[in-house]
């Protein structure tokens, strides 16, 4: 692949116009099949799934013995895919790539442009998007994976990937940059009005403030941490709702 994933990412987000996109297929575009879906203009500008206005999640359904198992099944084959990559210099040779290593976040997600393209038709626990790693002196210390989904999967559709009763998927909506931004400054450490945790959360709030507005960053996500103990660590939702969080 001769593109990054947040190169891909930051040419799609800066070229944005204000077309709507008739394309609702689960499926990659072939004539476009390296730039990540990144927006839609159908996207409502508010979520009924929490009180975060820049967060839409997936209901949580009753939970089973069955789907236990089925999230454990994953969980295991997370742990023996990336165990290699405990050393953060061997995610890096394998194309991994930190996004925004110069800004100092409570949690850093390194990007495989490839795993996130196959991901856009089938789940495949041993190739996730990101590596989520923990700054750890000098280097960092790895603690999970995201996995991510195309934004038109049903939820039944999510469910048959990682169960419903588990965890809950998550996007990330009504996102206000600063016009202009050049880099991927804009989505983190934009103070408390822009970015993903900032306090605009509609297109008017984001125009008279003279930023760009995004109704959808890219689809369906989800975090696992297969090294802790007990499932609902595992599939912590409250740890992967921090972990747009910026360190002091």
């Amino acid at each position: 692949m001769s593109l990054r994933f947040f190169i891909v990412l930051l040419i799609a987000l800066f070229t944005f116009s204000c077309t709507t996109s008739e394309n609702h297929s689960h499926a990659p575009q072939a004539q476009n099949s390296e730039r990540p879906p990144v927006v839609t203009e159908t996207m409502p500008e508010h979520s009924h799934d929490t009180a975060d206005p820049h967060m839409k999640m997936t209901e949580l359904r009753a939970r089973n013995d069955e789907d236990l198992r089925g999230a454990e099944e994953v969980a295991a084959k997370a742990r023996r895919a990336i165990e290699k990559y405990k050393d953060y210099k061997v995610a890096l040779r394998d194309r991994f790539e930190i996004l925004l290593p110069e800004v100092p976040q409570t949690m850093y997600h390194f990007n495989k442009l490839e795993n996130y393209l196959e991901a856009e038709s089938r789940f495949n626990p041993e190739r996730p998007t990101s590596l989520l790693y923990e700054k750890n002196g000098d280097g960092y210390r790895l603690i999970g994976v995201m996995y991510t989904a195309p934004a038109g999967l049903s939820e039944d559709e999510l469910n048959e990937r990682v169960p419903l009763s588990v965890t809950q998927w998550h996007q990330h909506i009504n996102i206000c940059l600063p016009r202009g931004s050049d880099t991927f400054r804009g989505l983190i450490g934009q103070g408390d009005r822009f970015g993903l945790t900032g306090s605009i959360a509609t297109r008017e709030e984001c125009e008279t403030a003279g930023g760009q507005f995004l109704p959808r960053l890219l689809g369906w996500m989800v975090h696992l941490y297969p090294y802790e103990s007990a499932t609902e660590q595992m599939w912590s939702v409250e740890r992967q709702m921090n972990s747009d969080a910026v360190n002091p």
